[in-house]
């Protein structure tokens, strides 16, 4: 019984580390990071599973400790939830952009000019919360899907999400006649979040990230996972 005791003491300590994120679900770049981040941890030895939620679920997951974190967010995530540290080298990064119906005489190119129309988001995300902060005439939806229907049928001015986010929806719906502003209004960072009973993590993935950015092998990563996410679309 000792030995088997011993036994169970000395193998169990060698388990490869484990962690379990969330992210955010129906959104592009989520479902990117959901392929890129793993292989990150993997050069660590470490194991990691994800679990797709509404953003609001992912958020309160993440900083009330349910899960260890999660696998991106926005640079002021951070600072708005202090139960969780920021990786403090990005991974990736989004654009916020404005997307409106074809033929509408709507000419958006900055945050001031968006104020004045009716704007469809997808619920939680931080990007598009932040930028439309104080705005009166906002719709949140669940997904981008939803966002790009609302123009369709003229019930919003403006679908507000990440770009390749809004050209993947439309390319589903099948929709020619919305399209994307000249410029994106915000490009935006993206940051791994780590809860604070995990700080110790911080630095081992942020010293990784810096050295496959620097080899290159990040940027295949994300080649390869954008190629893959965008044709199962």
């Amino acid at each position: 019984m000792r030995f088997f005791i011993v036994f169970l003491m000395f193998f169990g300590s060698c388990y490869a580390e484990e962690y379990h994120f969330v992210s955010i679900n129906k959104l592009i770049e989520q479902e990117i990071g959901r392929i890129v981040l793993p292989q990150i941890y993997k050069k660590l030895g470490i194991k990691i599973t994800i679990t797709p939620l509404p953003g609001k679920r992912a958020e309160y997951e993440a900083t009330s400790g349910k899960s260890d974190g999660e696998i991106m967010r926005i640079f002021s995530y951070g600072i708005e939830n202090t139960t969780t540290i920021r990786v403090p080298t990005p991974y990736y990064y989004l654009e916020t952009m404005a997307f409106i119906k074809q033929g509408s005489g709507i000419n958006i190119s900055t945050r001031k000019d968006l104020s004045h129309f009716s704007i469809a988001k997808v619920r939680g995300v931080k990007h598009t919360d932040n930028i439309t902060k104080g705005f009166a005439k906002i719709y949140d939806l669940n997904s981008t899907k939803q966002l790009m229907l609302f123009v369709d049928k003229g019930r919003t001015d403006v679908a507000l999400t990440n770009t390749i986010d809004g050209l993947m929806a439309l390319k589903e719906l099948g929709l020619k006649n919305i399209i994307p502003i000249k410029k994106p209004l915000a490009t935006l960072n993206l940051y791994h979040y780590i809860h604070e009973s995990h700080k110790d993590l911080v630095p081992r993935i942020d010293a990784k990230i810096k050295e496959m950015k620097a080899s290159g092998e990040l940027a295949k990563i994300i080649k390869e996972a954008e190629k893959t996410v965008l044709e199962k679309a």
